[in-house]
């Protein structure tokens, strides 16, 4: 007799909780309701992390999954556009950017023209509109465009908090999500060493369901605390262990907000700084190893400057790395309580999409599919880590700052071997897409080639000059870059004047 899977229950809320459970439930929607019963139980007494304030273009496909308008999500989150990323100083560190943008180089799978250019530091400006837009400040889209349109690809950032609360109002009241204020006291096992029940702090009987998914951040409850799942740490590879927080109000009402997120390195980490509509989010990430909480907080408030008087930093502590499986059993970990990598690149959000999609997608229609399922998700899952990893570690292996942090990332048993091969024939010829195939991949060519040759790494192209004789059709790419580049700076307002105007149209649904 088959056994079907009807019951969820999602353990922990914030940001990852509400946001599994709201992806799930939209794809097991009937015309007379759920096709599932979902219920997040969380406790009233533990907070989130709430610092997750970036994005990848990603989101724009989840709040049209789970049914959200862009403009109340904007008024609810008090979001802005982010285009990409600017990384300063992390070459030279003295005042040295390039940006990693969202959208990809013109000719992007036809014709790199990397080879064709000067100076290859310039490749994003040269190759792609918005690392001069984002320069600019401008918005993605004129304000005439309908939601999630746009000529140009955008993320967002967010006030994670007020994420939250809107994932929680949302699926509660369109998805048909339950909700249940406890806290869980026990985990009870079945002989099988499966999750055979919750023991609730309001109740004399354990709470059941089919399948658990562990939304319960660092402590990993589930997964980690009582199936005993290890923790596989790559801090050898990223060494980054702690970070100080810090939300910081604007001089002006209409100061600028800018387009992108800037991460600035400092001599033994980097700050990142986040534009909300409404303030800052700033941080200092950093590795103990290297730097002591005082000296962060000096980097940070030196970095702030006035903004951060009377202000206190809050210190968040993690490890660096991921679960040896993140389904097992009935139970798949979502969130931080599957791993954590600093937050250099927004990942964090985006594995709780990724994760939860499958879920929703890959839903055994029977309880004996589970082990299979759940097989293929651990193979895909842990390739996507380490390839984070492989990205992550390329942002810093690059530099040629003198200090000892900056120089430990350049010794190569703390290389990745997968990046190691890749630089091997990088060396040569820039990443190419036919490198980057496979469906899992979640930094595809583009992203490799903006962060290899903005911080200088050059291909040695003569070697292999015979396959570079486009010289006229790179040359018309570039030309058209700039046509467009200029075309849509006359054209598109600020940031911030984007989001006055937009969202001064209508009212909230």
């Amino acid at each position: 007799m088959t056994q079907a899977i009807t019951n969820i229950v999602v353990v922990g809320g914030g940001t990852a909780g509400w946001l599994a459970a709201s992806l799930i439930a939209s794809y097991h929607q009937k015309p007379d309701g759920p096709a599932l019963s979902i219920t997040l139980i969380e406790s009233a007494d533990i907070p989130t992390i709430g610092v997750g304030e970036g994005t990848w273009p990603t989101m724009k496909n989840t709040l049209q999954q789970i049914g959200l308008s862009e403009k109340d999500f904007f008024r609810s989150c008090q979001a802005a556009f982010k285009q990409g990323g600017k990384f300063v100083n992390w070459c030279e560190g003295n005042g040295d950017f390039y940006y990693h943008p969202f959208t990809v180089p013109l000719g992007y799978g036809r014709l790199d023209v990397a080879p064709y250019l000067s100076d290859i530091r310039d490749y994003a400006r040269q190759s792609n509109m918005q690392h001069d837009l984002c320069e600019a400040g401008k918005a993605p889209r004129p304000v005439s465009e309908g939601e999630y349109q746009g000529p140009l690809n955008y993320a967002y950032h967010l006030d994670a908090g007020a994420f939250a609360d809107l994932l929680k109002q949302h699926a509660k009241t369109k998805l048909g999500v339950l909700h249940r204020v406890a806290t869980v006291e026990q985990v009870l096992l079945n002989d099988d060493g499966q999750i055979g029940g919750l023991k609730l702090n309001d109740a004399a009987t354990p709470f059941v369901a089919d399948l658990y998914i562990d939304c319960t951040g660092m402590a990993s409850l589930l997964l980690g605390k009582t199936l005993q799942v290890p923790f596989l740490s790559v801090e050898h590879q990223l060494f980054n262990n702690r970070a100080l927080a810090l939300q910081v109000p604007y001089d002006l009402p209409d100061a600028a907000v800018a387009s992108h997120t800037i991460a600035t390195a400092q001599n033994a980490g980097w700050i990142w700084d986040i534009g909300l509509s409404h303030r800052r989010g700033t941080g200092h990430v950093y590795a103990s190893k290297f730097l002591s909480d005082d000296e962060a907080a000096a980097n940070l408030r030196r970095y702030l400057g006035p903004a951060a008087a009377d202000l206190e930093p809050r210190l968040i502590q993690f490890q660096t790395g991921y679960r040896e499986r993140f389904w097992q059993g009935n139970c798949v970990a979502i969130g931080l309580s599957a791993g954590f990598v600093e937050p250099l690149e927004a990942t964090a959000i985006m594995l709780v999409e990724v994760s939860a999609r499958y879920v929703a997608e890959n839903l055994p229609a029977d309880q004996s599919l589970m082990p299979l399922v759940a097989k293929r998700f651990n193979t895909q899952m842990r390739y996507r880590w380490q390839r984070i990893i492989d990205f992550l570690k390329l942002h810093y292996m690059l530099t040629k700052r003198p200090e000892p942090y900056w120089q430990a990332h350049l010794d190569v048993e703390t290389w990745p071997e997968s990046l190691q091969e890749d630089l091997a024939v990088w060396r040569f010829r820039g990443p190419a897409v036919s490198d980057f195939q496979g469906p899992l991949e979640l930094f595809p060519a583009a992203s490799y080639q903006y962060v290899m040759y903005g911080m200088g790494f050059k291909p040695d192209f003569s070697r292999q000059a015979h396959l570079y004789r486009q010289q006229a059709q790179a040359e018309q790419i570039l030309r058209r870059n700039q046509q467009l580049t200029q075309q849509l700076q006359q054209n598109l307002p600020s940031n911030r004047e984007y989001l006055q105007r937009w969202l001064a149209q209508g009212s909230m649904t």
